[in-house]
């Protein structure tokens, strides 16, 4: 993907929602890129050439002299060859996600000889490539970045020989015959005798009107690695109290001038790592305020103010800022199986194994033989990291679910060809 020589331009305004979306596709695809934001008819026509009204911001200079303007990420991963059609006509393993479980599972099947392709609809990472460091991961003393682990995990699995192939949203997937059967949204079709779904999460919403309009122009979702050095001497302001919303804040105190959590609760998340809460509450730059909701988005074209409501009095006030953060959680995304065999709990999550049993539906399970431990409802179809129901949301499990579910997928396979 990426390559430290290749160095791409983009130019655009700065409260650009595609402009955001391209810098932070880029940014989680490790690609290197200078970014120049561009506001004014003058810069506009010094840089480019032409006003900002006829000049198509925002703009991407590719290596080699390709200029492309306004364009989707899908445009952008394309014109960097990264869009491809499968090879085969069929595989042993499907994979749906390249975040960390689906990543580990693509390295250990195609280790193990399996012939493997990966599904990825965004950038290579998930949900973890969104963390600016990672510090509790085995192996990386001085933590690693989120994005630096999933690139490296997408080398070690390409040079297995697994195919990646990006950029491939709108699945529909069929189960018959021992195959599942995955409908891309440029038509083709791809088969594989068995699957794991690595699908991972979406940030939640805050569920607020205007939310959509300001996504990319002032709301952020995750933890800003993207986004961070354009907060220098801004007031910005972060929701949630979890790991994810205390590593955006520590991320984001480097720029900023100031950084206020707005916690729901009392205090913050109980599932808070201990060396986090130590450093975000000793951060001098970083307040805490408990007890706290945003409750209305306001703004121009961009966001300059948010509503807070503390829920202990009920007074509500508006505080300007120009830079928001959610870090909520995230809920899954599998309307894919909603036509399909496989049981989902009434949160979308994937239920596998011996939780089919408890399940209203544990009469769709077709075999004698009982559920592998990551299995679906649906036999060679198997689930891991946090699409997973009970899954623990950490990215050393989503690790070890993805090898895990590779081991099932070779008992699966030698029951289909004994």
């Amino acid at each position: 993907m990426g390559h430290p020589t290749e160095v791409v331009q983009v130019y655009g305004r700065s409260q650009c929602r595609r402009a955001f979306e391209i810098r932070d596709f880029l940014s989680r695809s490790v690609v290197h890129f200078s970014w120049t934001a561009v506001d004014t008819d003058f810069d506009c026509t010094r840089l480019i050439g032409l006003p900002l009204t006829d000049a198509g911001l925002p703009i991407v200079d590719l290596p080699g002299g390709t200029r492309l303007r306004s364009p989707s990420v899908t445009e952008i991963a394309n014109r960097l060859g990264w869009v491809k059609q499968p090879k085969l006509r069929e595989y042993d393993v499907s994979i749906y996600g390249a975040g960390p479980a689906g990543l580990s599972a693509a390295v250990y099947a195609a280790s193990e000889g399996l012939s493997v392709v990966v599904l990825e609809r965004d950038a290579i990472g998930g949900q973890a490539g969104y963390s600016s460091l990672i510090e509790h991961y085995l192996g990386f003393p001085g933590g690693i970045s989120g994005r630096e682990l999933a690139e490296r995990a997408r080398q070690q699995a390409v040079s297995f020989g697994a195919e990646l192939l990006l950029m491939r949203d709108g699945w529909r997937a069929q189960f018959e015959d021992n195959r599942v059967r995955t409908i891309l949204n440029d038509g083709t079709t791809l088969v594989a005798r068995s699957n794991i779904c690595a699908t991972g999460v979406e940030w939640r919403r805050l569920g607020l009107a205007r939310e959509d309009e300001f996504i990319g122009r002032g709301l952020f979702y995750g933890a800003g690695t993207s986004e961070a050095p354009n907060c220098e001497d801004l007031e910005v302001f972060v929701v949630g109290g979890g790991n994810s919303a205390s590593q955006a804040a520590m991320n984001l105190s480097a720029y900023a001038k100031h950084v206020t959590m707005l916690v729901r609760g009392t205090n913050l998340s109980a599932t808070l790592s201990a060396y986090l809460e130590q450093r975000v509450t000793q951060q001098p730059n970083v307040t805490i305020r408990t007890c706290s909701r945003v409750t209305e988005l306001d703004g121009t074209g961009s966001l300059t103010s948010i509503r807070i409501e503390d829920s202990r009095t009920g007074v509500a006030e508006s505080v300007d800022t120009a830079r928001l953060f959610v870090c909520i959680g995230g809920e899954p995304d599998t309307e894919w199986a909603a036509q399909t065999p496989v049981v989902r709990d009434h949160h979308g999550f994937l239920v596998t194994g011996s939780d089919l049993e408890e399940s209203p539906r544990r009469s769709t399970w077709p075999l004698e033989r009982t559920p592998f431990h990551l299995e679906t409802a649906v036999p060679g179809s198997f689930a891991a990291g946090d699409v997973r129901r009970n899954s623990v949301r950490q990215v050393a499990s989503a690790v070890g679910e993805g090898a895990m579910a590779v081991t099932f997928v070779h008992h699966y396979l030698s029951t289909v060809l004994a």
